[in-house]
């Protein structure tokens, strides 16, 4: 097919736009993997840039010692995975019934204006607190998942998202006979891939990156998601250093806060990295229709 020219120059110049911008989004990523390999000496001289001065992979055997890493490794990846699914079973049950008409279903706004006071005035800290521990969650992986096992923002992206496909294919379900969770699980749930997707990656994201639960709820260090243990790691680094042997003492002299600041959020964003890809083409999608108000 014939490509006119100024065809052509529009598209050389959104693929120089895009691939700059692509790159731009890199450098950050770069600089903060040059500095966590770097010495903590050229990092704090400001001579790090994109690549490493005096390397070392100090900062990432500090993270990797006593074998902590990947006990802590593992129970992120455990509430992840529960957590997603608990937050999609808990979204799909209230998001469907309020993509409904107020005909269809006359309680509607009631609980709108429930879900939507939640996300207004939360119930607070310490209150959570107690309610967890009078349900004897603490230093449980359920602790983690069950205060927010509706995330009501999400919620509503994924109402939206169900509002706006064609009544007309649940009311031919409803013809040939099918009850409300058989159109739910065999019709709806198919065609909201990309919504599902969409929401999925925020809820993993947000169970990823979760520190303060792992602190407040977890009594073992033991116990500790990932991000609760680089966080303690850091914090605790100046004690760690006067309590540490010869070999430590000498590792721990090779860094610097930023530098182990620096493999901390470079090992905490690969697991999200290699997973975004994947759901990248239902993640656009899904925003997007999700986002318009139906």
């Amino acid at each position: 097919m014939f490509e006119s020219p100024s065809r052509r120059i529009f598209n050389i110049v959104n693929y120089i736009i895009l691939i700059g911008t692509g790159l731009v989004c890199l450098v950050p990523f770069v600089n903060l993997l040059a500095i966590s390999f770097s010495g903590s000496g050229p990092v704090a001289a400001g001579r790090v840039v994109f690549w490493p001065v005096e390397f070392t992979t100090a900062a990432y055997a500090f993270a990797f010692r006593n074998g902590k890493f990947f006990p802590a490794l593992l129970i992120s990846i455990e509430r992840v995975v529960l957590g997603t699914g608990v937050n999609l079973l808990f979204m799909v049950m209230a998001a469907y019934p309020l993509s409904k008409t107020k005909q269809q279903f006359r309680a509607r706004n009631a609980f709108m204006v429930y879900f939507v006071a939640t996300m207004i005035i939360s119930g607070g800290l310490i209150p959570t607190y107690i309610v967890v521990t009078k349900l004897k969650l603490l230093n449980s992986i359920w602790a983690l998942i069950l205060p927010g096992a509706l995330p009501v923002w999400t919620m509503v992206i994924l109402m939206n998202f169900i509002r706006q496909m064609p009544q007309e294919i649940e009311e031919a379900a409803i013809v040939d006979g099918a009850g409300i969770f058989r159109r739910l699980v065999n019709v709806m749930l198919p065609l909201l891939k990309p919504a599902l997707a969409t929401v999925a990656l925020f809820c993993a994201v947000w169970h990823w990156n979760d520190w303060f639960s792992g602190l407040i709820y977890m009594q073992s260090p033991t116990k500790y998601p990932l991000q609760t243990y680089l966080q303690g790691l850091l914090l605790k680094m100046e004690e760690m250093m006067k309590i540490a042997g010869v070999d430590y003492a000498l590792l721990l002299s090779m860094l610097s806060v930023r530098t182990g600041r620096a493999a901390q959020l470079f090992l905490a964003a690969v697991p999200m990295m290699i997973l975004y890809p994947f759901l990248q083409k239902y993640f656009t999608k899904g925003l997007v229709m999700g986002s318009v108000k139906g």
